[in-house]
């Protein structure tokens, strides 16, 4: 297998592309290949953590590859692609990292050494679809003393999301005691494709409310969103606090809530 040479030529600035890094047999392998002792034991995108995106801001975070070698690992190297298999066809997008060659790699035991790798992810760029929100797993490549290998496709995994914004607006304040608060907000998501964002409608979201000597929030009732991710519930003033809407994200989207609204009852 030409890894080494592959890595060569894909490394450096981040890049979408439909051709992996590995030879031809080894892109049509799902699993692990591994040429002499070399494994790799565990491969971390961003910590552990989604990844968040906009429409605009850029990001950087580090994938990392922990392998072992009884002689010793020399080196590591991930990329992450997108699609429903690990095949030619299967693959819609792919990210390298932003720098050339392999990680940088810190020895752990004589046997084990974890690489690290960074990324810099431009939405503009590099997610041009919406449909690439979601899963997207991780390439890993491990190098042991003298001569051995190993590579995987599913090495790990990421969920990269679409951002999303909520707010909330209640009225009237203030209020009387046992009158109808009603509370508006909107409920919006990135649109990768437009570079702006757009309304997400007939989803769920909790109206909250939050007494003004408690740092709990409570909620009161589920709503849907409506057209242009309008949301709007209605609830009876009890007592003096902050309402709030909260939506629970799903794999492709990020949750959010909004600031909480004080509302004065009388």
């Amino acid at each position: 297998m030409r890894i080494r040479a592959s890595v060569a030529a894909l490394s450096g600035a981040l890049v979408l592309s439909s051709a992996l890094v590995s030879p031809a047999a080894a892109q049509a392998h799902a699993g692990p290949m591994t040429s002499d002792d070399t494994t790799i034991t565990k491969v971390v995108v961003n910590g552990g953590k989604d990844l968040v995106l906009g429409t605009t801001a850029k990001k950087s975070f580090t994938a990392t590859v922990t392998a072992a070698d009884p002689d010793g690992v020399t080196a590591g190297w991930v990329a992450l692609w997108h699609g429903t298999s690990f095949d030619d066809q299967g693959r819609d997008a792919v990210l390298t990292p932003a720098e050339e060659g392999t990680g940088s790699c810190v020895a752990d035991t004589p046997q084990t050494s974890t690489c690290t790798v960074h990324f810099t992810v431009d939405p503009k760029t590099d997610l041009t679809k919406n449909a690439y929100a979601g899963t997207w797993h991780a390439y890993a490549i491990a190098y042991g003393r003298p001569s051995g290998s190993t590579n995987d496709g599913y090495a790990g995994s990421v969920r990269i999301k679409r951002n999303t914004t909520l707010t909330a607006n209640a009225s009237p304040e203030p209020v009387t005691h046992g009158r109808t608060v009603t509370v508006k907000g909107t409920l919006t998501r990135a649109d990768w494709e437009s570079g702006t964002y757009a309304g997400r409608s007939n989803v769920s979201v909790k109206l909250q409310f939050r007494k003004v000597d408690s740092s709990t929030y409570t909620t009161l009732k589920t709503v849907t969103s409506g057209s242009g991710g309008a949301v709007t519930a209605t609830t009876t003033a009890t007592s003096d606090g902050y309402y709030r809407f909260s939506y629970a994200g799903t794999t492709a989207t990020d949750a959010a809530t909004s600031a909480g609204d004080f509302v004065n009852v009388q």
